[in-house]
């Protein structure tokens, strides 16, 4: 048996262990999607890090910071810190409006009695946790099917399953508990790991002289070469990122779960904890890009200086980081889809609940082995895919009354207008396309929405 291996089966006898011993087996819908919505705001903050940090930000930090320097790290970076910061006044306000709800399409069905409204919101919910799920799997198993020698499709099949196993036991207090373990983890790891990068690759100097990236013209903001990696990647990223927890169930359920009180520390210091492991893993970027190392594969840049910089060793760490990334987010997207189901099935009972965590599964995994596919092209379509439902979402949660039918036609025209533009733009690497739809799948909801509303009023005032 390789290290590899091993590391991955103790990884999974650990996650697995703790929630046996740690939690109670869930025995209704309630208690398995959203627990007695009293966890405590440490624990919920290590959650929300841990979730917020899906395997591709290990890896694109790393990217961004060799291939764009301090422009991409930053652009990479702030906004996704940012997000979770300007979700707290939503989180409150959800939580006060809907005390005992678990979704947000169940709160947009209870605010406006639409099945529509409902069953648009599920669909951008559910495919946003499906797309999440690939991502994770096929960042994840990349690596792991190398160290591994488990052939790549496989391997999405065992992490799958890894994660399913001690989700479907307690459901949202597994993951959280787990969460909080893996999150303990991967700050040690990176901070570690940045700290020696440091003093084995040249340290501050070397550091200095890679923040202008492999190219050496992506140290300022501003300069000719900032502002190109600001629209071709800087602003989609930051629309996608910025309405990030807005479209994503995970970051709604923990705000049902957490106690009341505790929801703006939670999410404040998840943020906090949430940048210092890209920021970390940036830096190692900065290094390789420093001391003039030629990638073979910038998508897996880290590995790669890991393997070049550290002892062999280092490996084991490196290996359980990416587990945790990888299964943090997927045991999220499990419990987030057991919640859907609570809205998609009229009787609500755990086997539905889980069977629903199956069928995430078996699209994640489809997803993940679609050949040709990339990270950082899932990584920005389901991204943007997020931004469908931000303004919708903002306005009702602000007060402002939408007509059902706006509501359902702007999210449409954001998913069939805006996404296949920035789609397109995303594939060929056309900057101004990626720009373009990003901004129309973000702003096209809210205006078709607040247009056909104020029509609505016109029509019938």
């Amino acid at each position: 048996m390789n290290y590899a291996l091993a590391v991955l089966l103790a990884y999974a006898a650990v996650m697995i262990g703790s929630t046996a011993i740690m939690t109670k087996r869930e025995d209704s819908v309630e208690g398995f999607c959203v627990g007695n919505r009293d966890a405590g705001w440490g624990l919920s903050a290590l959650s929300i890090a841990a979730t917020w940090i899906w395997a591709p930000a290990l890896f694109t930090s790393t990217e961004n910071a060799y291939t764009k320097g301090f422009a991409g790290l930053f652009w990479f970076l702030v906004p996704n810190v940012l997000c979770l910061v300007l979700f707290i006044p939503f989180a409150k306000r959800i939580r006060e409006e809907m005390p005992e709800g678990m979704t947000l399409s169940g709160y947009m069905y209870g605010k406006y009695r639409s099945r529509a409204v409902r069953n648009v919101y599920l669909c951008q919910l559910g495919a946003l946790s499906a797309l999440s799920t690939g991502v994770q799997l096929l960042a994840g198993s990349k690596i792991l099917s190398m160290l591994t020698g488990i052939p790549f499709a496989a391997m999405t099949v065992v992490m799958a399953v890894i994660a399913f196993s001690y989700s479907q036991f307690s459901g949202i207090r597994a993951s959280m508990l787990t969460d909080a373990i893996q999150m303990a983890f991967m700050l040690a790891a990176s901070i570690g790991f940045a700290a020696f990068g440091m003093k084995n690759g040249g340290g501050l100097e070397t550091l200095l002289t890679g923040l202008g990236g492999s190219t050496g013209d992506a140290g300022h903001l501003f300069s000719e070469k900032g502002l190109e990696i600001f629209l071709g990647f800087g602003l989609p990223t930051t629309i996608g990122l910025i309405s990030g927890p807005f479209g994503d169930q995970c970051f709604w359920q923990r705000a049902f779960c957490v106690r009341k009180e505790g929801i703006g520390r939670a999410f404040l210091i998840g943020a906090l904890l949430f940048g210092i492991v890209p920021l970390s893993m940036g830096i190692i970027g900065f290094i390789g890009a420093g001391m003039g190392y030629a990638a073979e594969d910038v998508g897996i840049i880290n590995f790669e200086l890991i393997c070049a910089l550290f002892p062999s060793w280092a490996m084991i760490p490196f290996l359980a980081m990416v587990i945790s990334g990888l299964l943090s987010t997927v045991d999220s997207n499990l419990c987030a889809a057991s919640s859907l189901a609570t809205d998609i099935f009229q009787e609500k009972t755990l086997g539905k609940t889980k069977l629903s965590m199956l069928f995430l599964l078996a699209a994640g995994i489809a997803i993940a082995n679609i050949p040709g596919l990339t990270v950082t092209h899932l990584f920005l379509m389901y991204g943007t895919l997020r931004a469908s439902t931000l303004l919708p979402t903002v306005l009702t949660l602000k007060g402002v009354r939408l007509a059902p039918q706006g509501i359902v036609a702007g999210v449409i025209s954001a998913m069939l207008i805006g996404l296949p533009v920035f789609g397109y733009g995303n594939i060929k690497g056309i900057a101004i396309y990626k720009t373009v739809g990003s901004l129309l799948t973000a702003i096209l909801s809210g205006t078709v929405a607040l247009a056909l509303s104020r029509k609505r009023e016109v029509d019938y005032g």
